[in-house]
């Protein structure tokens, strides 16, 4: 009897167990399911405010949801941690909430404000401090609200902090806000060209950003390599239109679509116009290039955005060249057209290729496959198509692109290579870099007192501060940028810009700008010209110091390794520039 009792007594616990256990596990899951719903409800209720805020002004649809976005990414390369990077895209979303307070005929006027009106303006920030202070279990929000419009130089407002008396959530939103205000449409202006808006927070370095946080921001634009990062069209193939419908030539056009060494696949249907019915009631395409991604037409614009137009390509292999060294075409024949033909709705593919200074453009339809190779005046710029066409509407425009480059030989060439590396060569090759990072030279190992000189100057295309040549210190095992095993520990640019790779090495930079620096036009002047430049090295065991002094620009960059690397390498990388007579001296 005892030993049942036991038993049963045992039996009593686990149940009692069993069910207590379950009963805490109901409890935890309810407690986990109302956390979420209260997260959600928090999330809701931030998008809606931010939202309201957005709509007082027509000109500022998703600018609060943007700045969110990019201020997380900035806090992710940061190193913030899950927690840091969530509060930041919340306080992105409300960082504008004082505007509610700001007449809004102030808000929506066109052309500049008045003292009095930027006055007005100025008190959001305030105003946003006071509403948001309430919510006192999320501080972060009313800080980044109330600071976001301080400088790092100490000129900001409503305060005047400065340097790291500024909190950092609001250093972080200040670069943000700042970008995406210049990426964005205004009731006064155009969208500036993501190229322009790189440059001017490189000048903002220091005065009106914290180098830190607008380094990382720089580095975002430049992994946004087809500019995603801006205020998109409702429907991107055809920049807002649910269609595009064409009566004479030109009169309706797409936003371009950049071309480059992955194909780029188009699909859309078409319907001639049978009022004004021609064989010439087809698609076409215009080549160019400009820095908002736009088709100009007036002097002013075209200056502006450097606007160049290659040439107007219609689909049935007719092609007007305006600024092509030369162009090839092939038809081949599928059917025999009639003229009915022509008033059916006809179904395009469209694949498109650029490798370096050659395009490939292949056209079909149902009658036809066009075969057009063009050769572009240069390798360096870049190419978008627009569609446009005459007397047709146009439909169901799909784009896709595939996600492997194709090689060197896939365009077979029309017209000799542009080089601007045909002298002599130094210890290693010249080379030739005509856009971001295209090329670079062989590697060199880095040893204690390693010095490398060269001759470097921009290419005629090149506008820009960071068009000149950079220094990477990497390891793979194939000693190539980019190849097995590749590890890049510092990225550090003649313009004094310099990027770091926090899971590998830690980087300090010194920059200093002597009396020979005459700003950044005449630095710009300076590398057109043409410079020789001298890069030392210094290796103590993990830590690699380099230095080098260029028109006016003094870089100091200390280099620690986190962990044993066998053996670092140097190449000379950049954008733009050619590199000549390499000189290595140990």
């Amino acid at each position: 009897m005892v030993g049942e009792v036991i038993i049963l007594y045992i039996f009593v616990i686990v149940d009692m167990n069993d069910t207590v256990e379950r009963t805490n596990k109901i409890e935890i899951d309810f407690l986990k399911a109302e956390q979420k719903t209260i997260h959600t409800m928090f999330e809701q209720t931030a998008e809606a405010l931010a939202n309201a805020i957005d709509a007082k002004d027509p000109y500022t649809h998703g600018h609060s949801t943007r700045v969110a976005e990019y201020a997380k990414q900035i806090a992710i390369l940061a190193g913030l941690s899950e927690k840091d990077c969530e509060e930041i895209y919340f306080a992105g979303l409300l960082h504008d909430v004082g505007k509610i307070g700001i007449p809004s005929s102030i808000i929506n006027k066109d052309g500049k404000l008045t003292d009095e009106e930027f006055a007005e303006i100025k008190k959001h920030p305030v105003i946003g401090n006071q509403i948001l202070s309430s919510i006192t279990k999320s501080p972060y929000l009313s800080i980044a609200a109330h600071y976001h419009h301080e400088r790092y130089d100490g000129r900001g407002y409503p305060e005047g902090l400065k340097g790291d008396d500024i909190p950092i959530i609001a250093r972080i939103i200040a670069v943000a806000d700042a970008y995406d205000a210049m990426t964005s449409k205004r009731s006064y202006r155009d969208p500036i060209p993501q190229q322009k808006v790189r440059e001017e927070i490189v000048k903002g370095m220091d005065t009106q950003f914290d180098p830190k946080f607008a380094t990382l921001m720089l580095h975002l634009i430049d992994l946004d390599t087809e500019y995603q990062m801006k205020e998109r069209e409702a429907v991107k193939e055809l920049a807002g239109r649910n269609n595009l419908i064409c009566n004479n030539f030109r009169d309706a056009f797409s936003e371009g679509i950049l071309l480059g060494r992955k194909i780029t696949k188009i699909y859309m249907q078409c319907k001639p116009d049978e009022k004004a019915l021609s064989p010439k009631s087809i698609p076409s395409f215009i080549l160019f290039d400009s820095l908002d991604v736009r088709i100009h037409s007036t002097e002013k614009k075209i200056k502006e955005m450097l606007y160049l137009e290659y040439a107007q390509i219609c689909f049935d292999g007719e092609v007007k060249n305006l600024a092509l060294r030369d162009y090839k075409v092939e038809i081949q024949k599928n059917e025999a057209v009639e003229e009915s033909a022509y008033k059916d709705r006809i179904s395009y593919e469209v694949e498109a290729v650029k490798i370096k200074d050659h395009i490939l453009l292949i056209i079909k339809n149902k009658f036809q496959t066009v075969r057009i190779t063009l050769a572009l005046p240069d390798s360096s710029r870049y190419s978008y198509l627009s569609l446009t066409g005459e007397h047709c509407s146009i439909t169901e425009v799909d784009i896709k692109k595939e996600t492997n480059e194709v090689t060197d030989d896939y365009i077979p060439r029309i017209a000799e290579a542009i080089s601007y590396i045909n002298v002599p060569a130094g210890d290693i090759p010249n080379v030739q870099i005509d856009n971001w990072r295209s090329d670079s030279s062989l590697a060199i190992p880095v040893t204690d007192r390693l010095e490398i000189s060269f001759h470097s100057q921009s290419l005629p295309t090149a506008r820009l501060i960071w068009h000149c040549p950079f220094i990477s210190l990497f390891y793979s095992d194939d000693k190539k940028i980019n190849g097995k095993n590749f590890r890049e520990f510092s990225l550090i640019r003649i313009d004094g810009e310099n990027w770091e790779s926090d899971s590998f090495a830690q980087n300090k930079i010194q920059i200093n700008k002597n009396e020979d620096f005459e700003g950044w036009d005449a630095w710009k002047a300076m590398n057109k010209a043409g410079i020789d430049c001298t890069i030392t090295f210094r290796r103590l065991g993990n830590q690699i110091i380099v230095l080098t002094q260029n028109a006016g620009i003094s870089i100091k960059s200390v280099t620690t390794l986190r962990e044993e690397t066998p053996e670092i390498y140097t190449a000379i990388t950049g954008d733009q520039c050619a590199i000549t007579n390499i000189r290595i001296k140990r």
